[in-house]
């Protein structure tokens, strides 16, 4: 609870109760001299801070915050040691009592939200070092090269300090460039060594998924070293040193794996408090069970709905050339953009379209084992432009950068998780509902599809955290539950995405706890504003916001804080 919140609460119920001791007559002369004393001792009390902070200090201490948060590097390299580890959390603690002695007094409801927005980044380091410890118990965290961006604000769940991201590169490479790769590209080796050191960890699941990762490395840093002429020599003796280091640690992981046994979920009371501190959801872990429940049920249902309906009409077929898969993606998106402007869904910007087009992914033949988003975007490029609000997103963070500096970075700890992806889940289905497939009646089937597909991968990260499930369990338990069989356990993005929902808990479930908080919030300001609701304003001002969690942003729209108020209590 912010302190003028229960201050004003607080002072409140003393004077009700003085009240309630006397006569009528004299209530209202004892509420005004019972107010003010309240008020006036509060402001005198010895060594209390004054009674309005100022805004810049939050900023101040947020910008000393960022600087600390980042890891001490020793020869360029972070240091993750336990030495190094304990120091850090030990000074945590300083931190959050400067952050403590803030009084939001006066302030904005949009200061107050960044006030929290740092509270839970604090909160969100607390629950490594206490809990989750990525450099001690996740081997796939020393994952340092990533050759293609992400769609969301900052990388998917816990990420070494300094990742060599290789989409930021142009190639061919000018010879600075090939240096500064070089460079980059030095530093894996020397980290793997540091990792060995630093991992005691025995979970088995994320010792295994750290294996998988590391030999992704390995085959991405491979096919790096085919991009690089002969004539930029240096480069390439970094890349193949890069790649045996990475090799060797494989080998180094593969060796102790059978010694790892123990289960690598958090627990549900760990869970339940990352949920509520961190990620300032309004959710425990059983509740996040019922409604993953629920949505897969009606997902599901909804489908054979769809199927029966469309029963009469020819399948969609997935595309034959890439040829054609690219004259169909171009057609989506310009579909897509003319009808967010003729149906006033949001203001348009002339970044969107540039930042959809950027994105047309690769072609898979129809003889070849598709993954999943493979099977929903061969057969109708348009579903998934929906969910390509994420590249809006971030290309409205490069061009439209928020005013508060708290929200123009991206948050840690994957703090923004349930606005990108929930807002990008639920524009799937409130496009559809607002007729964007009209003219594709079996795209809907898709969308389903995909609303399933994201129950059961959500309910598999939850039954690994809460209920002891293996890897392998979570694994066929997706598979399962996701239609048409386009889910498979042979693919590797089965294993990617339960692997990241064990090493980042509530990531699995952002997508839909997410898109259930936007579609409250929708319901909520469509109540205040009556009439005077419009899709469009509504989609800015949740744009407006900044990628921040949800319950964030429903206070600051509706003025509502109930939610916040019960999870801070």
């Amino acid at each position: 609870m912010n302190r003028d919140s229960a201050k004003r609460a607080s002072s409140a119920e003393a004077s009700r109760q003085i009240i309630a001791l006397f006569s009528p007559r004299w209530t209202f002369l004892l509420f005004v001299v019972s107010f003010s004393f309240t008020w006036t001792m509060g402001a005198s009390l010895p060594g209390r801070q004054p009674q309005q902070s100022s805004y810049q200090e939050l900023l101040t201490l947020f910008e000393q915050w960022r600087e600390f948060q980042k890891p001490r590097l020793v020869n360029g390299i972070p240091d993750y040691s336990s030495a190094a580890m304990s120091k850090q959390y030990a000074a945590l603690s300083k931190y959050q009592k400067r952050l403590a002695t803030i009084d939001t007094v006066g302030w904005s409801v949009s200061q107050k939200v960044d006030f929290h927005l740092v509270q839970a980044e604090m909160n969100g380091m607390d629950f490594d070092h206490r809990v989750l410890k990525p450099w001690a118990r996740i081997p796939g965290f020393y994952a340092m090269f990533w050759p293609s961006q992400a769609d969301t604000p900052a990388r998917e769940g816990a990420v070494t300090f300094g990742a060599v991201e290789l989409w930021t590169y142009r190639f061919p490479l000018a010879a600075a460039d090939a240096a500064k790769l070089a460079a980059e590209l030095d530093k894996i080796p020397k980290l793997l060594v540091q990792a060995r050191r630093n991992l005691p960890g025995k979970a088995k699941d994320l010792w295994r998924g750290g294996i998988r990762r590391m030999k992704e490395q390995s085959e991405d840093l491979s096919t790096l070293l085919t991009r690089i002429p002969n004539s930029q020599q240096d480069l390439r003796t970094s890349i193949q040193r890069a790649r045996q280091a990475t090799d060797g640690f494989v080998a180094w992981l593969e060796r102790l794996a059978p010694s790892k046994k123990e289960l690598s979920g958090v627990g549900v009371e760990n869970y339940n408090w990352y949920l509520k501190n961190v990620h300032l959801l309004p959710y425990t872990w059983q509740e996040e069970v019922t409604l993953m429940r629920r949505e897969l049920y009606r997902a599901h249902t909804a489908l054979k709905l769809e199927e029966n309906r469309n029963r009469n009409l020819a399948p969609l077929l997935p595309v034959a050339t890439a040829e054609e898969q690219n004259r169909l993606f171009q057609a989506a998106v310009s579909e897509y953009m003319a009808f967010l402007q003729k149906e006033e869904i949001v203001s348009i910007r002339d970044y969107m379209d540039p930042a959809l087009r950027e994105q047309s992914g690769g072609f898979i033949p129809p003889d070849k084992s598709r993954e999943f988003f493979s099977e929903v975007s061969s057969r109708d490029q348009l579903v998934m432009r929906t969910h390509s609000n994420h590249w809006i997103d971030l290309a409205r963070m490069a061009r439209e950068p928020h005013q508060s500096p708290i929200r123009r970075l991206p948050l840690l700890y994957n703090i923004w998780d349930n606005r990108a992806e929930g807002l990008a889940t639920a524009m799937e289905e409130m496009m559809m509902h607002a007729g964007l497939f009209d003219n594709h009646p079996r795209t809907r089937e898709l969308v389903w599809i995909l609303l399933a597909q994201r129950a059961a991968r959500a309910l598999g990260g939850l039954y690994m955290h809460g209920l002891g499930w293996t890897l392998e369990q979570a694994v066929k338990f997706a598979c399962e539950s996701t239609p048409r069989g386009w889910m498979k356990e042979s693919g590797s993005l089965v294993w990617f995405e339960q692997d990241l929902y064990l090493r980042q808990p509530g990531y699995g479930t952002s997508y839909l706890t997410g898109k259930i908080e936007i579609e409250k919030l929708m319901t909520e300001r469509a109540r205040q504003l009556g009439d005077r609701f419009t899709m469009k304003q509504f989609i800015d001002e949740v744009n407006a916001a900044g990628v921040i969690p949800v319950s964030l942003i429903r206070w600051e729209l509706t003025g509502l804080d109930d939610e916040i108020l019960l999870m801070l209590r």
